[in-house]
């Protein structure tokens, strides 16, 4: 829920029916309507939702797949002329570019990141920053696509589970329990009434019930567990010297296939293991919690889980394949389904390396008052910027008493940053999303976000004095809410 503002449900509900409303409108008079969102999980899920939606309306769409909003790309998307736009996962922060480039269309937002600027006449914006609930935990852009959905159509309530992928796709379990919390919970009651979700707790590994116990283990990287995420090898000396039997009459166990004790003995030994290493308490409980099981699909596929089928949408999203992704919510599977694994095999890769780079690069981790940089640039490509920033904050190589900032060079030769924060840092005040904001436009940029997660464009060359004012706001702010003034 927002600081200081009372959360009305009954609102959020009424500004769905609205957008819901306008959708059905477009659609039943056979106009095109362009469909825009981002390049992570939860964008890709959230345009799932409504590609699905628009489907079964028979409706004439198109999907493109953002990494970013800017003048060009809008201008670029304003010249087809489409009657309506929907923008799901993103389009909050940038109410004024949007303004300008659609004067005759209608505009449809269906977003959960911090609004910025003011409301025009031919927009419809559902968002829960503006109806008092948090949109960086309470509910993702594809649980805002899905409740619309839902208003739509009531037999959409099949997409539920989809829009459980986009939560966890945007780290929105972050707590002891790893559950989806807020009005999340309205739609994983949705699935689980269903019959199309099954929750229960287990080991959160990556692939428990599609992969071998020493391959998911290596595959776990939320949290990060150096020395062994990434490394299978590492991962089977593990367990075999635990006295894990690894497989069962020649064929290899997943971990659904051990015991209780077998399970308590890996996650004892992996807390040791994590507490040696300096991770605190809370980052050891994570490797416990809510699984969500999304049971119309085949036990050995990666679209069993809902963690895995979030890390698939990730890579093709990352990977440029983010039209992939959107096919596999869709319906695509087969063939799809294997390349989409092969990307996300590649993004891994990608990923360990970066990692490998950073810390063995010296310079690229530098240690400021109040925040710490990573020193991305000609090494981080920045539609990967993101991903490496969240897996830092669960490596255990930071201290949890100051955000990450981890910046790269753009494609367009602007600098990309990425913050991310811890659940204690916003519990203290800090808000990612205003700092990001506030700052940026200091130096000719943009940028926003979440309180826990947020991002910024700023002009090549004024990084170092971006970086010092965040440093300096940040140390200012620490322990009281950014005055918003």
């Amino acid at each position: 829920m927002e600081a200081g503002q009372t959360a009305d449900l009954k609102a959020l509900l009424e500004d769905v029916g609205e957008a819901a409303k306008i959708i059905i409108q477009h659609a039943n008079a056979g106009n095109l309507i362009h469909v825009a969102s981002h390049i992570d999980a939860d964008g890709i899920a959230a345009a799932g939702v409504i590609g699905k939606c628009l489907l079964r309306l028979d409706a004439y769409f198109h999907v493109r797949i953002l990494k970013q909003i800017d003048e060009n790309l809008l201008k670029e998307l304003a010249e087809e002329a489409a009657p309506l736009y929907i923008f799901t996962d993103l389009g909050s922060g940038y109410l004024d570019l949007i303004k300008d480039s659609f004067p005759k269309s209608d505009v449809v937002i269906l977003d959960h990141h911090q609004p910025v600027g003011e409301l025009f006449p031919k927009l419809t914006q559902v968002n829960p920053h503006l109806r008092g609930f948090n949109g960086a935990n309470e509910i993702s852009g594809a649980g805002v696509a899905y409740l619309t959905a839902k208003n739509i159509y009531g037999e959409n309530i099949d997409l539920a589970p989809l829009a459980v992928v986009g939560a966890l796709g945007d780290l929105q379990d972050k707590n002891k329990k790893r559950e989806l919390h807020g009005l999340n919970e309205i739609i994983v009651k949705d699935a689980a009434s269903s019959e199309h979700l099954k929750i229960e707790s287990d080991l959160i590994f990556y692939g428990r019930e599609t992969r071998p116990v020493h391959l998911a283990l290596s595959h776990t990287t939320n949290p990060f567990i150096p020395g062994l995420s990434g490394e299978e090898d590492k991962c089977l000396g593990f367990l075999i010297n635990l006295g894990i039997n690894l497989k069962k009459n020649e064929k290899w166990r997943t971990l659904t296939d051990l015991s209780t004790d077998e399970k308590q003995k890996i996650f004892s030994e992996l807390t040791a293991y994590l507490i040696s290493k300096g991770f605190s308490s809370d980052v050891v409980v994570s490797l416990i919690g809510a699984v969500y099981t999304l049971t119309d699909e085949d036990r050995w596929t990666p679209l069993r889980d809902a963690r895995e089928y979030s890390s698939l949408l990730n890579a093709c999203g990352r990977m440029d394949k983010g039209g992939l992704g959107i096919s596999i919510c869709m319906g695509s599977r087969g063939k799809t389904i294997e390349e989409a694994q092969g990307i996300l095999a590649d993004y891994r890769k990608t990923l360990a390396q970066y990692m490998e780079l950073l810390a063995g690069t010296p310079g690229r981790i530098q240690e400021m008052e109040a925040i710490y940089v990573v020193r991305g640039e000609g090494i981080i490509d920045e539609k990967m910027l993101g991903s490496v920033s969240s897996i830092l904050t669960t490596t255990g190589l930071f201290k949890s008493e100051k955000p990450v900032i981890a910046f790269t060079i753009g494609d367009d030769g602007g600098i990309k940053v990425s913050a991310r924060a811890t659940q204690m840092l916003v519990g203290q005040g800090i808000n990612l999303g205003l700092i990001m904001q506030k700052v940026a436009e200091k130096f000719s940029g943009r940028g926003g976000g979440h309180d826990i997660a947020a991002g910024a464009h700023v002009p090549k060359g004024l990084e170092d004095e971006f970086l010092k004012e965040v440093n300096s706001v940040i140390k200012e702010q620490m322990g009281r809410p950014l005055n918003e003034s």
